[in-house]
């Protein structure tokens, strides 16, 4: 299919060889297809190594393509190793739109920019300007690194080593990007210090707006043809822009959303409102900076910004020492939760009142009155009584903190209206988009009836590259020893596989256990989730390529290991939402109203979904050759297994252990 070509004009923003990439132009580029680039014999089968040519990878490109010619959405579900990254960049790339690419990670946008764009300009020849842009938390806030280091007293001697480290930095960076300070740990205590958030940010009042690495981010976004960013920011945008607060991204002619099954979440997070005890400390902290600067004479506001902050503290501590996730009515119901919550709106009022008396002393405590207004109407709309039509509210701690939240019902009317608002092309696109054969339960979740919905299988052998095991005899997984009987029968299958397996768990607790148990039992290198961050666990094992890495969700997903250092995955039971998340639980309620069955109409689709994620961590290459192992007995003895078993890839089928050792060998 013929697409637009945009003229020429600039070079890539943030590729090293820009300068030297050559040029689209006349006819060449007016008659340019998708098979010229993607096809058997097209340009990047020429120039770029390791390409291979894929049917399903063209087509999915032409529909891509098709989309932005007409205007109109399309739902793509590409299967493992479509290649559905060159599928929609390519169509991008030709196409003359202005195009926003929003994928799931921080990670994966920059493996875009970084690699597959700079990869696939450099082989086309293309004129295109691509920039990255991630959300605020992810820059260096110059202004407020200058308040940190106003009084040094105040920091521990690490917090202190990592500021110092920080403004060194500072005079070097070009893209103030925190993803370079890589000696920072990322729970480290001092990020709040050194990057900005929307309740913090003085805009054009700040004193370092010339030097803000955010705004040259956002101008470079404005300025390009295709900006990658991620969905946490695509839904900062959409509120924003909702609240009629102005924009973070630039308007775009179309819009890709990779990883798209991941977006309904956090569309439903970002629609809602969330107050949190730390946002609470923040403000007292940034007031009494404020303060020290532009009016230090005050009598009386230090002690206001000391009671905020004691309150907050008492807040948390209210809630008790576990760490949950709770509904509203065990905040009402909770010895000395509603008491703390009214401590905090009285001592949010008093300072509210301070900082009004002394409004006009400087634009960094004009600031501080605006963050505080807010956060006292959003409290105060908190504490109301919630309405079971319009929104959920609920509660999660953590170890320092607690987020009060206040989540929509339902976001598929509020997700169509932001569509509605940004005319385009709409692409989402993910290896598991559908349930079987069917897109409905993901339409329902972003309404989206009306998009065109087709569906590319992997070009894999999966019948001759992978067998999935279901095996006889576990008991049920609510049995007190059924984690224990998970790894009596994976210890064999480990041996047999010489390690390289991941072992996925949809619990914390079973994942505790089987590492305990393991332990004693295997001789491989064992890796266990919270050991070490996520990325040093992957990179060590693939390092000893005999591994057995244990996970929990995180680990479902968005984790690609090629070659011999996995060749097994176990999954210990069906990926079933908690049924206490009281998120959960009130969409459920509100399907049960509706004279709907919330198991068949959003459980069992939504955990096939997840499954198939895990699935798809087994074979990642043509080369790739292992084991699928599904513990589970629910799959084969209860009538919605049918469901999970129509959502798997097409892997030879097995109940028999004989036949699985006898792969490995």
């Amino acid at each position: 299919m013929p697409v637009r070509v945009r003229g020429t004009h600039g070079c890539a923003v943030g590729t090293p060889a820009a300068g030297a990439v050559g040029r689209v132009t006349g006819d060449a580029a007016e008659s340019m297809e998708i098979a010229d680039v993607l096809g058997r014999d097209g340009l990047l089968a020429r120039t770029v190594d390791g390409f291979a040519f894929r049917t399903q990878q063209v087509e999915m490109a032409e529909a891509v393509a098709a989309a932005f010619d007409q205007g109109t959405n399309l739902l793509a579900e590409a299967g493992t190793g479509t290649g559905k990254t060159y599928a929609y960049l390519v169509p991008a790339l030709l196409s003359g739109l202005k195009t926003v690419i929003s994928t799931g990670t921080r990670n994966l946008q920059d493996q875009l920019f970084q690699r597959d764009l700079p990869r696939l300009r450099e082989a086309m020849a293309s004129p295109v300007l691509i920039a990255l842009l991630k959300g605020r938390a992810n820059y260096l806030c110059v202004h407020r690194m200058e308040n940190a280091l106003l009084d040094v007293r105040g920091h521990t001697p690490e917090r202190l080593r990592w500021l110092l480290a920080a403004r060194d930095w500072a005079g070097q960076t070009r893209s103030g990007d925190i993803n370079e300070l890589a000696d920072i740990p990322e729970d480290a205590s001092i990020w709040p210090l050194l990057t900005s958030t929307t309740d913090n940010c003085l805009g054009q009042d700040c004193p370092a707006w010339s030097k803000c690495h955010l705004v040259e981010a956002r101008r470079r976004a404005q300025e390009a043809d295709v900006v990658v960013v991620n969905h946490h920011l695509l839904c900062a945008d959409f509120a924003l822009r909702g609240d009629g607060f102005g924009e973070l991204l630039p308007s775009a002619d179309a819009y890709v959303i990779d990883e798209a099954h991941q977006l309904p979440e956090v569309a439903s997070n970002f629609f809602g409102t969330t107050v949190s005890s730390r946002q609470l400390l923040e403000l007292g902290r940034d007031t009494q900076v404020e303060y020290l600067r532009e009016a230090g004479d005050v009598i009386g506001l230090t002690e206001r910004t000391d009671a905020l902050a004691k309150a907050a503290r008492d807040l948390r501590l209210s809630f008790g020492q576990a760490l949950r996730r709770g509904a509203w009515r065990e905040v009402e119901q909770s010895a000395g939760v509603p008491e703390a919550l009214a401590e905090c709106r009285d001592r949010l009022r008093e300072l509210h009142a301070a900082l009004g008396e002394i409004e006009g002393r400087g634009k960094g405590l004009d600031a501080c009155l605006a963050r505080c207004d807010v956060l006292q109407r959003q409290l105060d709309a908190l504490v109301e009584p919630p309405s079971e039509d319009e929104d959920i509210r609920w509660f999660e701690t953590y170890a320092q903190s607690v987020r009060l939240n206040s989540t929509p019902l339902d976001i598929a009317d509020v997700f169509r209206q932001h569509m509605q608002r940004h005319p385009a092309a709409w692409v989402f696109t993910s290896a598991t988009l559908a349930v079987g054969d069917s897109f409905t339960h993901f339409q329902q979740q972003l309404g989206l009836d009306d998009a065109e919905t087709r569906i590319w299988g992997s070009p894999f052998d999966y019948p001759q590259q992978a067998l999935w095991y279901v095996p006889h005899g576990l008991p049920q997984p609510n049995d007190a020893g059924y984690t224990d009987a998970v790894v009596d029968l994976c210890v064999p299958i480990i041996e047999a596989s010489h390690g390289r397996a991941f072992l996925l768990f949809t619990s914390h607790r079973a994942l505790r256990r089987a590492a305990e148990l393991l332990d004693e039992r295997v001789t491989f290198p064992l890796l266990v989730q919270g050991s070490a961050p996520k990325a040093e666990l992957l990179e060590r094992f693939v390092e000893h390529g005999d591994a057995v890495l244990l996970g929990t969700s995180s680990f479902w997903e968005g984790v690609d290991v090629r070659g011999d250092a996995l060749s097994l995955v176990v999954i210990d039971k069906l990926p079933f939402a908690s049924p206490g998340d009281p998120v959960l639980q009130a969409r459920l309620d509100a399907i049960r109203r509706s004279g709907g069955n919330p198991f068949m109409a959003f459980q069992v689709p939504q955990a096939a979904i997840a499954l198939k994620q895990g699935a798809g961590r087994l074979i990642r290459d043509v080369r790739d050759r292992g084991v699928l192992v599904t513990c589970d007995p629910r799959m084969l003895k209860k009538g919605y297994g049918q469901v999970f078993l129509d959502a798997m890839p097409a892997f030879a089928r097995t109940r028999e252990l004989e036949r699985v050792l006898a792969f490995f060998d």
